[in-house]
C-alpha cells in the first residue's frame, strides 16, 4: 500500500466519537479518529514495511503515527531516526507506546531510554521510562543490568511524587514492570510499590486510573502460567 492509501483508509475508519475519545487523552491534531483494531486490520495487510512506516510517522497524522509503529522494525532504525521519532511525539499514545515499542527492539535501545529519562522534556522522559519497562519485559533476565534496574527502583522511589505529571505514571509502569519480569528483582519491586504508595496522576478527563503497583504485579504473577517474558510489546 502506498502512503496515501493507507491515510485514505485510516480516514475512512474513522469516527467522531472515537476522535473525541482520543481527544480526551492529550491526542493532537490530526487525529482522524480510527479505532486501535481498525488500524490492526491495516497492519496485517501491510506487515513490515519500513519505508511506509517511516513515511506514516512523517504524516503527522496521529492515527498514522500509531500504525507506524506496530509495522516498523525498531532494530533497523537508526539512532538518528528513533530520535527523530521521539522528539517529534506529540501525543501521549505516541511518546509513552509507540516510540517505546519501536525502541526497546533496537540494540542501542536502553541507552537511548537512559538517556531520555533524564530530559526536561515530559514527553521524552516518558518514552525512556517505557522504554526501559518494555526492555525488561523481553529480555532475558541474566542479559539485563540488574544493578542498575536497582539504582532505577530507588530513583523512582526517591522521586515518583514529585516528578512531572506523566512521568509519575510512566515510573509507576516501570515498577511495575521489574516487579512483573524480572524475576530476582521482584521483592525490591515490591518493596519499592508499598513505600511509593499511591501515586497521584492527573489523568485529564477520562475514567483512567493509576494502576497500584503491588497489587498488580501480584495479579499478574500471581495469573495460571505466571508472568512470562514477552516477544514484543506493540498492542
Amino acid at each position: 500500500m502506498t502512503l496515501q492509501e493507507v491515510l485514505d483508509a485510516i480516514k475512512a475508519y474513522g469516527s467522531a466519537s472515537t476522535k473525541n475519545t482520543l481527544m480526551k487523552h492529550g491526542c493532537q491534531e490530526p487525529v482522524y479518529g480510527a479505532k486501535v483494531a481498525d488500524l490492526k486490520v491495516l497492519q496485517k495487510k501491510i506487515k513490515k514495511d519500513q519505508a511506509l512506516a517511516l513515511a506514516l510517522y512523517e504524516s503527522g497524522v496521529y492515527d498514522a503515527m500509531y500504525l507506524a509503529g506496530l509495522v516498523a522494525d525498531g532494530s533497523a532504525m537508526t539512532e538518528k531516526q528513533l530520535e527523530h521519532w521521539v522528539k517529534n511525539a506529540k501525543s501521549p499514545s505516541i511518546n509513552e507506546y509507540t516510540v517505546p515499542w519501536v525502541t526497546s527492539e533496537h540494540p542501542q535501545g536502553w541507552k537511548l531510554a537512559l538517556k531520555w529519562i533524564d530530559s526536561k522534556d515530559e514527553q521524552i522522559a516518558c518514552s525512556g521510562w517505557n522504554t526501559l519497562g518494555g526492555i525488561v519485559s523481553m529480555k532475558p533476565d541474566e542479559e539485563l543490568d540488574l544493578p542498575k534496574l536497582k539504582e532505577l527502583l530507588k530513583r523512582v522511589q526517591t522521586e515518583i511524587h514529585t516528578a512531572p505529571n506523566r512521568v509519575r505514571y510512566t515510573m509507576n509502569g516501570f515498577v511495575i514492570g521489574v516487579g512483573t519480569y524480572v524475576d530476582a528483582l521482584n521483592k525490591e519491586a515490591i518493596a519499592v510499590a508499598k513505600k511509593v504508595g499511591i501515586v497521584s496522576v492527573n489523568m485529564g478527563d477520562t475514567a483512567c486510573k493509576v494502576p497500584a503497583a503491588e497489587d498488580y504485579i501480584n495479579a499478574s504473577r500471581n495469573r495460571p502460567g505466571g508472568a512470562k517474558k514477552k516477544k514484543t510489546i506493540k498492542c
